[in-house]
């Protein structure tokens, strides 16, 4: 049997705080300042945390693609990524890339350990445990350096075993990275179709036109509003004696599945909008049955046009946004939504539309089931090998 044994993080690695920046040089110049918006629990790494950034800072606050970055603090439950990490990715190799005050940066002083076998160590239950067991605060979390750093672990003396481990669990990560760009290219091309058709009438453009409060559209067509073709309402209140033992995720504001309800009359392929807070507005599809908390809004399940919805609603994104109120806490509201105006074809084209983009959303969704039981799979090993329990 190989021989393992206990290490401390902090006699392998060193944890290094991100710098005070200043907010009047966000949104400019070359380097990219990196904040906890780049941390996901589920995803590696999120460009959206990835900001342009013209003031000036000490090489010491830099990192590059392969580093780890932690967030230092979580602000809701909703959002658990208190001390995960994220991976700088090889497509910002050659960027001047720094982090900002709310991030913490993984120095590995020990070479025979990697940043991939460090990374998946601490995606492990052990460690989120370890993590709640320690931080501090109520309505923000937090943990200090030493806090990470005085997390233990049994581990492989053999490095060449830690390496074959990682592997098992990359290469599960690798086709989930792989499905999802598939899925982003599926969708990317029904947003281009609609485009074709609903906004360039490319279609359509030998036959006649006629002038509407939209510019130009094509005889026959009129202006409308979202609301004729899927309307919007605002999800239920979700008690927790509801959400006890249930089987159907209950989703708030767009994010991942957190609660899971207990009735199961919700259909199997879901459009959400986020209702309040700082991704308000946000529109996602789901391709498993969903149960819509009251901070979100849900398509009318019967509706004909599922997908031509969702496409307008994504192509659309920047009216859907301006829907927004409130400065605090921005709200959108359903009845706003319905209202959004919409050019109208006669049915037999919605129909044609609809038939045509519905292929390419049940090709997202045989990836999207794909790799949700490839995340099982590897989150059901990532313990068992990281423990031992396994062998490779």
């Amino acid at each position: 049997m190989e021989e393992w044994k206990e290490y401390r993080l902090g006699d392998i690695l060193s944890i290094k705080s991100g710098f005070s920046y200043k907010g009047k040089y966000i949104g400019k110049g070359d380097s990219l300042l990196l904040g906890m918006g780049c941390v996901s629990f589920k995803e590696k790494f999120l460009m959206s945390g990835a900001r342009p950034y013209s003031g000036p800072y000490d090489d010491r606050y830099k990192v590059h693609s392969g580093d780890i970055v932690l967030a230092t603090r979580q602000q809701s439950d909703n959002l658990p990524i208190l001390a995960m990490p994220a991976m700088v990715p090889d497509s910002l190799e050659g960027k001047n890339i720094v982090i900002g005050t709310n991030l913490y940066k993984v120095e590995i002083t020990d070479c025979t350990f990697s940043n991939v076998f460090i990374y998946w160590l601490l995606k492990t239950k052990q460690y989120v445990n370890y993590i709640a067991g320690v931080k501090t605060g109520t309505t923000v979390s937090m943990v200090t350096k030493k806090n990470v750093e005085d997390f233990t672990f049994l581990a492989p003396t053999n490095p060449k075993e830690r390496e074959e481990i990682v592997s098992i669990i990359s290469s599960l990560d690798d086709k989930i990275t792989i499905n999802r760009r598939i899925c982003e290219n599926l969708e990317a091309q029904a947003q281009a179709l609609f485009k074709h058709w609903f906004i360039d009438f490319a279609p359509f453009k030998n036959g006649q036109f006629v002038e509407s409060e939209l510019g130009m559209i094509p005889e026959g067509w009129r202006v409308g509003t979202l609301g004729e073709i899927a309307e919007f309402k605002r999800g239920k209140t979700i008690t927790k004696s509801e959400t006890k033992n249930g089987v159907i995720p209950v989703v708030a504001g767009g994010l991942e599945p957190a609660y899971y309800h207990n009735q199961s009359n919700t259909s199997s392929r879901v459009i959400t909008i986020s209702g309040s807070g700082a991704n308000a507005g946000f529109t996602k599809m789901y391709y498993l049955p969903v149960w819509a908390s009251d901070c979100s809004f849900v398509d009318n399940y019967s509706t004909s046009y599922l997908h031509t919805t969702y496409c307008y609603l994504k192509i659309n994104k920047k009216k859907v946004d301006a829907l927004q109120w409130g400065a605090a806490q921005p709200h959108v509201y359903a009845k706003d939504i319905n209202k959004l105006p919409f050019v109208i074809a006669p049915r037999e084209v919605l129909n044609q539309f609809e038939k045509i983009i519905s292929e390419m959303f049940d090709s997202i969704e045989v990836f999207d089931k794909e790799s949700s039981r490839l995340s099982t799979l590897r989150d059901t090993l990532l313990p068992k090998l990281m423990s031992g329990q396994i062998k490779v």
